[in-house]
Order: C-alpha cells, then sequence, then structure tokens
C-alpha cells in the first residue's frame, strides 16, 4: 500500500513539473520561433528577388537510387560533377582540326558538333535540399521520385507527336519529345531555338530547372499581379491575382495563371493551355497548381502538382529550393547578328541548284 501512494505521489509531482515547464522545452527542446517573412506594403509575404534555379536535382529519380543522399555523399557527387566541369572548360585550340561528321565522340564541342565548350553552361552545382533532406528528384509524389505511367491516350497523342512534322508542341518543354522534321523547315523550327519561348519548361509552368544555363528567375510583385520573369528567352509570365480564369477558349503558351493568398503561401492555379506547348505531352486539360512560401530571408520553396487525366495515370508533385541571389539578370539577345539560318538556307538553295545541274 505504501509502494502505491510513494508511486502516486512521484506521478503528481512529474505532472505538476511538467505543467510549469514553458512550451518548447520539454525533453531538452530548444524552443524555435517561426519564421516570419518580410511584408509588402498589402501585408502579404514579399516574395521579390532574384532566384538562382540551377540544381543538379534531377525531376525524376534515376533508376535504384534512393531519396535523399547522406552530406558525404551529396559532396563526393558534387565534387565529380566540378571536376568534369572544370575538365571541359579547358581552352580549345583556335589551330584545331574539325572535327568528324557526326562528332568525335568526346565530351564538349567536338563530340556534339555545334554544343558550346562547357565554360558557358551552368547546369548547377550541389542538389536541392528540402527540410535539412538533399533530395534526389524533384518529384515527391509518387514516392518512387517518378513521373506516373501516360494513359492510353497520353500514349497515343505522344506518338502522334513524335510521327508529325511540326515543332511548337514540344520542343520547349521537352526535348525528347521533337517530332521528326522540326528542323527540316524554316517556318517549323522549335520555339526555342527561334527564341520566342524558354526551352526545358524553364519559364513553366511548372517552372523547372533547365540544367543549362540562364537559370535566374525574379519575382516583381503587385496586390493585382505577380510577375515572373525568366532569364532563359525573357519570358515574361503574369499571374493575375484574385482573378477568374478566361473562357476556355482563350489559350495560352504559358496557359492562364490566377493567383490567391492561402496565409502566407502563394497559390497559383494555371490553366487554358494550348497544343502548341504540350508539357511532356500533355494535352488541353493540363492544370497546374503551384505553392510559393518563405522558408528564410534568403529561399524560397517552390512546389507544383500536375494534373492531366487524360495524360497521365494519377496526378504528381514536385518541390525544391529557390536560392535567392544578388546576381544581375542579362538580356537573353539570343538571335542579333545570328547569321546561321540565312547562311543554311542559302547553302540548301546553292545544293539544290548544283543537284539540278547534275541531272541536264
Amino acid at each position: 500500500m505504501r509502494n502505491r501512494l510513494v508511486a502516486s505521489a512521484v506521478v503528481v509531482a512529474a505532472a505538476m513539473m511538467i505543467a510549469f515547464v514553458p512550451p518548447g522545452r520539454i525533453a531538452g527542446q530548444v524552443a524555435v520561433t517561426p519564421y516570419t517573412p518580410p511584408r509588402a506594403p498589402d501585408g502579404h509575404p514579399d516574395l521579390q528577388a532574384t532566384y538562382d534555379l540551377a540544381t543538379l536535382t534531377p525531376l525524376e529519380r534515376p533508376a535504384g537510387a534512393k531519396a535523399i543522399l547522406t552530406a558525404a555523399e551529396a559532396a563526393q557527387l558534387e565534387k565529380a560533377v566540378a571536376a568534369r566541369l572544370n575538365l571541359g572548360d579547358r581552352p580549345i585550340k583556335g589551330d584545331r582540326e574539325a572535327p568528324p561528321k557526326g562528332g568525335d565522340g568526346s565530351a564538349g564541342p567536338a563530340g556534339n558538333v555545334g554544343g558550346y565548350n562547357t565554360f558557358w553552361l551552368d547546369p548547377g552545382s550541389s542538389y536541392t535540399i528540402v527540410n535539412g533532406e538533399r533530395r534526389t528528384s524533384l518529384i515527391v509524389d509518387p514516392p518512387d521520385g517518378r513521373v506516373p505511367s501516360l494513359t492510353p491516350a497520353g500514349r497515343q497523342r505522344v506518338a502522334a507527336l513524335l510521327a508529325r512534322p511540326t515543332s511548337d508542341a514540344t520542343e520547349r518543354n521537352d526535348p525528347g519529345l521533337e517530332p521528326a522534321g522540326a528542323y527540316d523547315d524554316p517556318e517549323r523550327r522549335p520555339l526555342g531555338e527561334r527564341c520566342l519561348l524558354g526551352f526545358g519548361s524553364t519559364s513553366g509552368p511548372p517552372v523547372l530547372p533547365n540544367y543549362f544555363y540562364n537559370n535566374l528567375h525574379q519575382i516583381v510583385q503587385t496586390p493585382d499581379s505577380v510577375m515572373i520573369l525568366t532569364e532563359m528567352v525573357h519570358d515574361a509570365r503574369i499571374v493575375r491575382m484574385n482573378a477568374q480564369h478566361l473562357p476556355r477558349t482563350i489559350r495560352k503558351w504559358m496557359g492562364d495563371s490566377v493567383g490567391r493568398w492561402e496565409g502566407d503561401t502563394l497559390v497559383v492555379d494555371t490553366t487554358n493551355f494550348t497544343d502548341k506547348t504540350r508539357f511532356r505531352g500533355s494535352s488541353e486539360n493540363l492544370h497546374v497548381v503551384e505553392r510559393f512560401s518563405r522558408v528564410d530571408d534568403r529561399t524560397l520553396l517552390y512546389r507544383f502538382t500536375i494534373d492531366d487525366s487524360t495524360t497521365w495515370e494519377k496526378p504528381w508533385t514536385g518541390e525544391y529550393v529557390w536560392p535567392a541571389t544578388d546576381e544581375h539578370i542579362y538580356e537573353y539577345a539570343c538571335h542579333e547578328a545570328n547569321y546561321a539560318l540565312e547562311n543554311i538556307l542559302r547553302g540548301a538553295r546553292k545544293r539544290d541548284a548544283d543537284e539540278a545541274a547534275t541531272k541536264r
């Protein structure tokens, strides 16, 4: 009986002690003050800054890879990438021989004839870190980090895109889906190649790293609209705040984006895409929801969900951080003084004339 009384007293005393412990200090915990983002004049979080989206984390997780890298594993991989880039940055001799037709198979411009020396490229130097985790894919749902399987209609659409000789429908968002003949006619040159729209979905939505160069994005914010400027091919995407979507008959390359605030998170809902800019073979029913939220004074967390039941078997979601940068966005003067296409056409007409002459 005495032991029961002693035990009861201990329990009561412990409960009283817990009751008087300040919040956040139980079991050795340290109180953490929630982050409060800077505010714009209208009271909403100020997201304005220039962000560098370069990252080594791919959209999809490589086969067999785990979801999260340790700090040591990430450092080893990042070191290997840096060494490879340093090797490609070596000066090229001005008196070198021209590479053979089709390239010589090496890395760099000699292997990929017409490609840039890696000095001009910036594919990223580190893995994205979200909640302290070094991610191996931007995709977080499905858990395997992979884009869901295409529906039968989606597979049929992608096959048709690959077969038809047109350009705009796929080039900017997925170079792997470029249709045959896209470079065979000056009027069918892809949008990105013509410097009309950034390739690789760098302009979005969803806004993805291009793993190439020109990785900067700038956000300018007012109570009525948010502008996202993309350094790659100078796209300026306008998000209309607290608005209704345009009629379905009005279609836009980057869709129709309307925004709203959910607490301290900017939510952007985009529909009304055109079939000229299919994201990974998507249909006009593509629906993208993006969420922008500050995690500290120098970092945004960007999260996106893709939904198109006529293309994928289920919706899928990705996220990564946008670190702020003090670097400047420069004009993307893509085709100024570029006479390549003119010379290509002139050469083709010369070849036509030569072939005609041999048949006489």
